[in-house]
C-alpha cells in the first residue's frame, strides 16, 4: 500500500498545494488551483483509514518530540494519542492536525467522514515563509508592516494565499525590527524562527482552550504585533479592533470578495444598535485591507496574486465612521496617491507588465467591461 509519504512526495514534486484523499477515487492534488489525478490508482476506505491514522500518528509524535525531555515513553504516548483522534473522527468530528516532513515541507491535514470512510485534505506549507517580495504583493504592505499599530485585514477566498500573506507580513516585521509578536492560531501554520523579533506562536487545541480564552489574555501578554489566524465571530473582531485602537499592531485574515465588502461584513457580525461604535473602531484602527485572489502565470506554470488594496486615507476613514460603506469601492478607485487599486487596476498591471494573459485577466475580472480599456492593445 502506498503511504502517506510517497503520495506527499508525488504532490512536492508535481508543486502541488493540496493533496485529497477520497476512497474510491485515486489520490488527487491541486496543482495552480486545478485538480490533478495521480497516477496511482484508487484507494479504498481500508487504505483510506490506514493513511488517516499514519497522518493522525505522524502529527501526534511531532507534537511529542517537541518536549525538552523526550523518553521511551513516547511511542506508547503517541499511540494513546492516536488513537483517541481516531475515535472522534469515527465519532463524526472533524479532525485538523499538522506535522513536519524535516527539512521538506509542514503539512496541514483536515480529517473527515464522507458516505460513511474516512476523506482527508491536506495542505502543503513550505518550511520557510516567502518574502513580501518574493510574493509580488503591492509595496503598501511594507509600509503598513512597519507601523506601530493599526488593522491589517487580508481577505480573500479558500486557497487564495491569506495565510501566506500573513506570513511574509511577519516575516517582514521578524527581519527588519524589534518587536514581540504573538500568534493566536487554529491550527499553527508558518514556523517562524527569531530574527529582530521574537514570536510566540499559540495554537488552539495545544497551548490554548479556545481563541477567546487566548484572546482575552492576549493584551496581557505585552505584545507589539498580533497576529490573529481568522476572524471568525464578534468576540474576535472586537478584541482586533480594540487591540488595534489601543496601541498594537493586529494582523487578521477574512474571507470576503473585495476590500470595501470586508467593511460591511465586519459591521454585519454585530447587532444594528452596536455597528455605529464598530464603525468607529474600524475607521480608528484601519491601515490596510488587502484582497487578494490567485491568478495562472502566462507562462503556464505556477500563479501571482491580483490584489486589491483599500487604505485608512481620511475619505475612508470618514466614509466608515458616517456609514457610508456604498461608496468606499469609488474612493478606493480614486484613492491611488494613498496605496489603493481595485482588482481591475492591479489586473491590468500583471496583464500589461506580461506576467498573465490580458484573456486570463478578463475572465479573472469582477467587471470586465471596466477592464478592457486599461489593456494594452
Amino acid at each position: 500500500m502506498t503511504s502517506i509519504h510517497d503520495l506527499l512526495e508525488i504532490a512536492i514534486r508535481n508543486r502541488a498545494s493540496d493533496l485529497l484523499l477520497k476512497a474510491g477515487s485515486p489520490p488527487m492534488i491541486r496543482v495552480d488551483g486545478r485538480i490533478v489525478p495521480t497516477e496511482r490508482g484508487p484507494v479504498d476506505a481500508d487504505e483510506t483509514e490506514a493513511l488517516a491514522q499514519s497522518i493522525i500518528y505522524t502529527s501526534t509524535r511531532d507534537h511529542l518530540l517537541k518536549a525538552a525531555n523526550p523518553t521511551a515513553m513516547v511511542d506508547e504516548s503517541n499511540q494513546l494519542g492516536a488513537e483517541g483522534m481516531l475515535a472522534r473522527l469515527h465519532d463524526q468530528e472533524e479532525i485538523d492536525v499538522v506535522f513536519t516532513i524535516p527539512n521538506l515541507v509542514r503539512v496541514r491535514a483536515n480529517l473527515y467522514l464522507q458516505h460513511g470512510t474516512v476523506a482527508a485534505a491536506l495542505r502543503i506549507i513550505p518550511l520557510k515563509p516567502a518574502t513580501l517580495d518574493q510574493l509580488n504583493l503591492p509595496p503598501i504592505l511594507k509600509e503598513a508592516a512597519a507601523r506601530p499599530q493599526g488593522l491589517i485585514v487580508v481577505t480573500g477566498p479558500t486557497g487564495s494565499g491569506k495565510s501566506t500573506t500573513l506570513a511574509g507580513i511577519i516575516e517582514e516585521i521578524n527581519n527588519t525590527r524589534a518587536a514581540n509578536i504573538v500568534t493566536v492560531e487554529d491550527p499553527i501554520e508558518y514556523v517562524f524562527a527569531d530574527n529582530k523579533s521574537m514570536i510566540q506562536q499559540r495554537e488552539i487545541g495545544q497551548d490554548t482552550r479556545s481563541f477567546g480564552t487566548a484572546l482575552r489574555s492576549v493584551l496581557r501578554q505585552s505584545p507589539d504585533v498580533i497576529m490573529i489566524g481568522e476572524m471568525r465571530d464578534p468576540e474576535t473582531i472586537e478584541v482586533a479592533l480594540t487591540a488595534a485602537e489601543v496601541g498594537h499592531l493586529v494582523l487578521t485574515t477574512l474571507h470576503t470578495t473585495g476590500a470595501p465588502q470586508t467593511v460591511e461584513r465586519i459591521l454585519n457580525s454585530f447587532p444594528a444598535e452596536r455597528r455605529p461604535q464598530i464603525a468607529a473602531q474600524i475607521a480608528g484602527g484601519l491601515l490596510c485591507v488587502a484582497s487578494q485572489r490567485l491568478i495562472p502565470r502566462a507562462e503556464g506554470t505556477g500563479r501571482i496574486p491580483a490584489v486589491e488594496v483599500m487604505t485608512g486615507s481620511p475619505t475612508i476613514r470618514r466614509q466608515i465612521e458616517a456609514g457610508e460603506t456604498s461608496t468606499l469601492a469609488d474612493t478606493v478607485r480614486e484613492g491611488a496617491h494613498f496605496g489603493m487599486q481595485t482588482f481591475n487596476v492591479s489586473l491590468a498591471g500583471l496583464a500589461n507588465s506580461g506576467a498573465i494573459r490580458p484573456e486570463t485577466a478578463l475572465a479573472a475580472s469582477p467587471d470586465p467591461a471596466e477592464l478592457r480599456p486599461l489593456l494594452k492593445r
